[in-house]
């Protein structure tokens, strides 16, 4: 099933684009288009992107908007530029497992009212060691308001890793893509998805999620507005989880 992969980088970023780009060379489903979008200048990347040959492949397609203007918008600006039905998204310092586009098609085609598909990960550290984490959710099916209704148990804690989802298209845009919020930007949408629709977890290991200083994750809980934040993500997603179901449709 044909999947376009979303990839907003900045220049800081831009050292890692050689693993993705590796690990999306080596995925079992070979039906894929990246798409990346560079937030920011856009010489460190596209020299990245260079170098490791990526943009030698005509299934990359780069685009820069020049300003430096968050993951969220970079992201949105890349859905903007989308046309397959299934999109994933793969942050520039991360990785996919091999099978990760395969399983996470598989298990939407198999499951037609799901919305999106999300499966195990594990960090992956400085050291090239990888630590897994098991989830607080069991795999297959899960209902409307399944993992919100664990996210509000410990919000310190979002049951699937959010920056390794594949979407639907059709409900990333019904949700307005990304949310506009500092490093919760993947959390925000995570949730209210579940709040609108069913998705599926599977039991697979689909992303390799880098750990190092400079990631945006490392400062979110820093950041003045977080509690606010919450709230808006909350009460975003009660909001939609209390409208009666119209019908999920792809």
């Amino acid at each position: 099933m044909d999947v376009e992969v979303l990839t907003a980088v900045h220049a800081a970023h831009a050292g890692f684009l050689g693993r993705a780009w590796e690990s999306l060379r080596g995925q079992t489903n070979r039906d894929w288009t990246w798409l990346v979008q560079v937030d920011g200048p856009g010489g460190a990347v596209l020299d990245a992107l260079a170098a490791c040959g990526a943009r030698e492949d005509p299934r990359v397609r780069i685009d820069v908007h020049g300003e430096q203007l968050g993951p969220a918008v970079a992201r949105n600006c890349a859905l903007g530029r989308s046309t397959a039905p299934l999109i994933q998204n793969l942050d520039a310092d991360d990785e996919l497992e091999p099978s990760a586009l395969e399983v996470l098609s598989g298990a939407l085609a198999a499951d037609p009212a799901a919305g999106f598909a999300v499966g195990q990960a594990r960090d992956l550290h400085e050291d090239g060691s990888l630590v897994v984490h098991r989830l607080p959710v069991e795999a297959g099916p899960l209902p409307r308001n399944g993992l919100f209704d664990h996210w509000l148990a410990d919000t310190d804690r979002v049951p699937v890793h959010p920056a390794g989802v594949l979407w639907r298209r059709s409900l990333l845009l019904r949700m307005g893509g990304w949310a506009g919020l500092h490093g919760r930007e993947d959390t925000g949408l995570l949730m209210a998805a579940s709040a609108a629709c069913p998705g599926v977890v599977v039991a697979d290991f689909t992303l390799r999620y880098r750990k190092h200083p400079g990631q945006l994750s490392e400062t979110t809980g820093k950041f003045g507005g977080a509690a606010a934040q919450l709230r808006f993500i909350r009460e975003r997603a009660e909001v939609l989880g209390g409208i009666a179901p119209s019908g999920y449709s792809v």
